[in-house]
């Protein structure tokens, strides 16, 4: 007796954009292959793509062809295709805004708490990246660390913090539970030896969460306070980014 399993592909993620006559066809398809990469930052092939969005092999051909000209996507030696890195000059000037808007509330942050403050996004499914980092005008020590830097997203409280915000999911860290009971994340010396970090998530547009604003510090007399005050500093964010 044979059964059949009804859920989705594997590689199969149904954009939230519902098509309309009054879209274009091609362009849809070929954000949703974007989309589709996003989620699966070890690449695809042609013929899993054209599954994902649900067109013909020859058809998603064609539009990574041309994603791949505008360096939106590219092919390994294996003919996986990935995400390229034209999305990284399309996205500076978003991450320059989110920059410009942040730096007074990161500033007032590392000041009211004497440490430093690193803003983080997730950079893909697996990992995030510190976008900006704030050091303390007055501190006599602090964590000192430069922007750029990549860490796994279930590694460190910024990642935590991102994933907290997330419906929960099964096998998901201890840490990542307790984080969504109490609004932000602590880890000790995941990312940094003997660095504790406590951070946030920022609330998106949608209601999703895409970054965290969180503190790394030698030592936490008083955690409560520390993690209000970064709650704080990420809401304020948040409202500002609306």
């Amino acid at each position: 007796m044979s059964t059949t399993d009804e859920r989705p592909p594997e590689h199969s993620r149904k954009s939230a954009v519902q098509l309309d006559s009054g879209m274009s066809k091609t362009l849809h398809h070929g954000l949703e292959i974007l989309e589709l990469l996003t989620a699966h930052p070890h690449g695809l092939s042609v013929t899993e793509i054209a599954d994902g969005i649900d067109v013909h092999r020859t058809v998603a051909h064609r539009l990574i062809r041309t994603l791949e000209a505008h360096r939106l996507c590219r092919k390994d030696g294996f003919k996986r295709v990935t995400l390229g890195a034209g999305l990284v000059t399309l996205a500076e000037p978003v991450e320059q805004d989110l920059r410009t808007v942040a730096r007074p509330v990161l500033e007032e942050l590392a000041d009211a708490v004497q440490a430093t403050v690193h803003l983080v996004v997730r950079e893909n499914a697996t990992e995030v990246r510190a976008l900006m980092v704030v050091e303390p005008r007055s501190a006599k020590v602090h964590v000192a660390f430069r922007p750029g830097q990549v860490d796994p997203v279930d590694r460190g409280s910024a990642g935590l913090a991102i994933l907290a915000a997330l419906p929960a999911v099964e096998g998901e860290r201890e840490e990542v539970t307790v984080a969504r009971a109490r609004g932000y994340a602590v880890t000790d010396g995941e990312v940094i030896p003997s660095v504790l970090g406590v951070s946030a998530a920022i609330s998106g547009r949608r209601g999703d969460a895409l970054a965290s604003v969180g503190v790394s510090i030698f030592e936490m007399p008083d955690e409560e306070s520390l993690g209000s005050a970064v709650v704080d500093a990420a809401r304020t964010l948040g409202n500002l980014l609306r």
